[in-house]
């Protein structure tokens, strides 16, 4: 959605005359589609490439204006979020080198936008989530500053009557709840246009819907958010409930959200989609429209169908066709916006080549998919590949359940193969891109495979914040390598950094598992938790799940050696030992000021708060803890230590 003069539609006139020019860019597609405008006989193949700008300590960096500033160049333009750029590539034939060539233009792109982004104290990382996100990123200031997000986000939260709600389980759990559109801002993906004539676009989306599994399963590359280990590709999930704009209680009158896969097989055109887009989803986004589309078909001119494109922007079908105009011609595409991106830009052309072949290759072996799956099963397997990667099992269109790694290696690599031969691509580049599927398939060493086992590899060593840092060094460092993912070594803590990377804010060292307690409990149970947890503060917390106090275990034992009445029951409420409205810091409260406010204050815990809920607590034994490590650092580098606070 590239234009700027964007508006939320508010005003009942408004909507109505939208609307009529959604409706009426639909008759004039019709029209041209029955007139054999659309442009056939050609394959065009482009992309889409989403990036992350992050910072010197791998942190999110909100400088995208920035960077885009230096680049000054229309191949980039915005994302969402101010810590994403995105990349628009020129289309290439699908023939001969093409492939080469794609990789090769990448990897210019990304080279022009490292030096922008160096030039502003960033980095670019190719990931399909930030392993270093915090919920603090997401915060309304970091949106880019342009009316089309601000439009865009106060509609769909009209819509949806309220905060953006966020429930993911996978290895783990994942519950929040969010004011703003901004979850989105958590995706980066490398989006691969096929271009198709009108008359085929039936049976190619469809056949493109079926092969979305596999090309998922074997590309999966998001398997972290926000600390938590969810699905092997969270960006299906996380993508799908960002943007859902469905009220509590209605997900039954409205069954589809924004972001889906579809309800059912394409029969005959491409208005199939756009039809049941219109009928099932509100106009959102309008915008000052100069063309009437009837008047430039009689004057031989083609139309933009602004109208029309800019609704289907504000819906996020994984597959999603695409009406545009090039070289003077319009033509009809289908996207696929199922790709994360990285981990290298080799990664990425191999999962656009696979994709590609696939498409090919399967629309010229089966006439009619429809005849030998049920669309539920391609749904199913298309879940199920975000959920499991390579260990998902498919229903394929054979009427038989075969594991991914199975399906991909014995039978849909020889028909991506034969797909790209008979676009008459480069058999070299064929063997290369389609090799490093064949060898990411038989090792199950994707990115998301990478990213889980380094981490389970760093359990027990260091902060999960330091760990999660160590992930983004290390993919940045192997990014630049340039070795497909398959090809590389688990990443280690100590390609974290030092002690001046990792210890600057108490998010970075401060403990999240936290217990607590409520203030109407008996005392004996903050004596059995601090005995059975070996911890020697305990939260306490009111209904609404607010921090209100806290009891530290001095408090515990001078209220244990005070002489009690004989026979009392020790049914103490918690209250009444507990330090009321504590000290508190915030996640980004500096090491340094922390310490402080401890020594000042003579406390040796405190809690840490956001938005006036509990998310951790640091305590001496947590500075302790940094003290050694950086102790150990100097010593070992022959250094004197640092001076003692």
């Amino acid at each position: 959605m590239g234009s700027q003069d964007v508006s939320r539609l508010t005003d009942p006139d408004q909507l109505r005359r939208f609307m009529k020019a959604v409706l009426n860019d639909l008759r004039a597609l019709e029209r041209m589609i029955a007139a054999g405008c659309i442009e056939s006989n050609v394959r065009r193949i482009g992309a889409e490439q989403e990036m992350f700008l992050i910072d010197d300590q791998g942190l999110a960096a909100p400088v995208g204006l920035d960077v885009l500033k230096r680049l000054n160049d229309d191949h980039f333009t915005t994302e969402l979020g101010l810590f994403n750029i995105e990349c628009n590539l020129e289309p290439l034939d699908l023939r001969g080198i093409c492939l080469r060539t794609l990789h090769r233009n990448l990897d210019d792109y990304l080279a022009r936008a490292e030096q922008a982004a160096n030039d502003c104290g960033a980095q670019v990382l190719l990931s399909g989530i930030l392993p270093t996100l915090r919920k603090s990123d997401l915060d309304q200031v970091n949106m880019t500053p342009l009316p089309r997000y601000y439009a865009l986000n106060d509609a769909m939260r009209n819509l949806r009557g309220g905060d953006f709600e966020l429930r993911l389980h996978g290895l783990d759990e994942l519950n929040l709840t969010h004011d703003s559109l901004m979850l989105e801002a958590c995706n980066t993906s490398c989006q691969v246009h096929i271009q198709v004539s009108a008359e085929e676009f039936a049976h190619y989306y469809n056949v493109a819907q079926v092969v979305a599994a596999p090309v998922l399963a074997v590309a999966v590359n998001s398997p972290l958010l926000l600390g938590r280990r969810l699905w092997q590709e969270t960006r299906i999930a996380l993508f799908q409930q960002a943007v859902d704009t469905r009220q509590h209680g209605r997900e039954l009158q409205e069954r589809m959200a924004r972001v889906n896969f579809g309800t059912q097989w394409v029969e005959e055109s491409v208005l199939e989609i756009y039809r049941e887009d219109i009928a099932r989803y509100r106009v959102i986004l309008g915008a000052e429209l100069d063309e009437d589309p009837f008047a430039m078909l009689d004057r031989n001119q083609v139309p933009r169908l602004r109208a029309l494109n800019m609704h289907n922007s504000t819906i996020y079908r994984w597959n999603r066709p695409c009406y545009g105009i090039y070289d003077g011609k319009p033509h009809l595409r289908i996207e696929n916006r199922v790709l994360p991106a990285g981990p290298t830009t080799a990664d990425e052309v191999a999962n656009a080549a696979f994709w590609i072949g696939l498409v090919h290759g399967l629309a010229q072996r089966v006439c009619d998919v429809r005849e030998c799956m049920e669309f539920d099963a391609a749904r199913a397997n298309f879940l199920a590949a975000a959920r499991s990667g390579l260990d998902a099992h498919f229903h394929w269109v054979d009427g038989k359940k075969i594991p991914a790694q199975e399906l991909i290696c014995r039978k849909l690599l020889p028909i991506a193969g034969d797909g790209l031969r008979a676009a008459d691509l480069d058999e070299s580049d064929i063997n290369h891109y389609l090799g490093i599927i064949e060898r990411r398939a038989v090792s199950g060493r994707t990115g998301a495979a990478w990213l889980t086992e380094s981490l389970t590899s760093m359990n027990g060593n260091r902060s999960a914040p330091e760990r999660m840092h160590a992930l983004v060094r290390a993919t940045i460092a192997r990014q630049q390598e340039g070795a497909p993912v398959h090809a590389w070594p688990p990443a280690h803590v100590g390609e974290a950094g030092g002690w001046r990377e990792n210890f600057q804010r108490v998010e970075q060292i401060m403990t999240t598992d936290v217990f607590t307690v409520h203030e109407d409990e008996v005392i004996d149970l903050v004596a059995n938790v601090m005995d059975w947890r070996r911890v020697r503060h305990v939260p306490v917390e009111d209904s609404q799940h607010r921090l209100i106090g806290l009891v530290s275990y001095r408090a515990l034992l001078r209220y244990l050696a005070r002489d009690l009445p004989r026979g009392d029951d020790s049914s103490v409420p918690v209250r009444d030992i507990m330090v009321h409205d504590p000290v508190t810091v915030s996640p980004n409260t500096s090491l340094l000021d922390a310490i402080r406010v401890m020594r000042s204050q003579r406390l040796s815990c405190l809690p840490v708060v956001s938005a006036d809920r509990l998310v951790g607590v640091v305590t001496e034994r947590d500075f302790m803890d940094v003290a050694t490590q950086v102790f150990e650092e100097h010593l070992a580098h022959g250094a004197p230590p640092p001076p003692v606070i």
